[in-house]
This record gives C-alpha cells, sequence and structure tokens, in this order.
C-alpha cells in the first residue's frame, strides 16, 4: 500500500515473474491518492519471503509504500462461497452506514461478498457515490436476498442494478 503512481501494477507484476512467482487471485485499487496492490501468489521452492519482499520494496515506483510479504495461511483454491452468482450495484448520494446496512442484507440471506467496490465518481451534475457488490447468493435465497437489497436501496432514494451471471 503506498502513493498511486503511473506504473505500479506494471513494475510489482514484473518483479513477481522475474522472482518465478505465479500470480493466483489479485487485486489492484486506487484509495484516495493511494492504492493497494494484494494478491496470492505460488513462489518457487528457492524463493525466500524476505527476498521477495526486499525486491519489491527497492522498486522506485513503490518509494514510500508499505510492502509486507507473507505466507498465506488458507486454502487458495476458491471455495462454494467464492462463487460469483451476482453482481449489485447500487448507487445515488452517499450516506453514512451504507455499505453496512446493505452488507447486514446479504448476511440476512446468507450471501457471501466475494468482492466489493465503492467509490465516489463524478458526473456532470456533481457526483455519485456507487457501491459494486459481487456475491454469493444461494439459489433458494436470491429472489427474495435481491428483492430486499432492491427495496433497501429504493426506501433510500438510491438506484439498484442487478446482474446474475
Amino acid at each position: 500500500m503506498g502513493p498511486d503512481r503511473v506504473g505500479l501494477v506494471s513494475a510489482i507484476t514484473g518483479t513477481l515473474f522475474d522472482n518465478g512467482v505465479n500470480l493466483r487471485d489479485a487485486s489492484f485499487t486506487v484509495l484516495g491518492r493511494g492504492a493497494e496492490f494484494t494478491a496470492v501468489c505460488e513462489l518457487p521452492g528457492t524463493l525466500d519471503l524476505a527476498a521477495l519482499q526486499e525486491d519489491l520494496a527497492d522498486l522506485p515506483e513503490l518509494a514510500d509504500a508499505q510492502v509486507r510479504v507473507t505466507a498465506f495461511a488458507f486454502d487458495p483454491a476458491p471455495g462454494p462461497l467464492g462463487r460469483v452468482t451476482h453482481r449489485v450495484e447500487v448507487s445515488g448520494g452517499d450516506q453514512p452506514g451504507l455499505i453496512a446496512r446493505m452488507s447486514e442484507i446479504f448476511t440476512q440471506f446468507d450471501a457471501n461478498i466475494v468482492r466489493l467496490d465503492a467509490q465516489t465518481l463524478p458526473e456532470p451534475d456533481g457526483e455519485r457515490y456507487a457501491i459494486r457488490f459481487a456475491v454469493s447468493i444461494p439459489e433458494e435465497r436470491r429472489t427474495p436476498c435481491l428483492a430486499a437489497v432492491s427495496n433497501t436501496a429504493e426506501s433510500l432514494g438510491l438506484t439498484c442494478r442487478t446482474e446474475e451471471l
């Protein structure tokens, strides 16, 4: 995690490749004026985690960044809760507690949030706050879950779009 700069993803992934690292799940996002890159990787048996961290920390693109390389303590293969069944976008005016409120609905229907992205987007007439959820909803709970999400968004004056995958 560090300041956002052009070339961050290229520098990080190039260094990983040069060290024989295979990327599995990876995520990059700009957060305000900062950025975060997170990845689950397969390392060759001869590669030392501390040496990889040092190689990454030495990159000019990662100056002033926090670089942390640790062993991943979980199975890297996604389980059934990681299978995205729907994408849901709720947007409109930002409101305190909005993500908490929407995520509680998913929990009530045993839906797992696999990925979440929230940001303020510039619009011609101001700004629009958009939350995008990639969720795994149990088949028997999909209709009531999506109805609850849509009804809650509508009651808050927001728009809601869903896409089944």
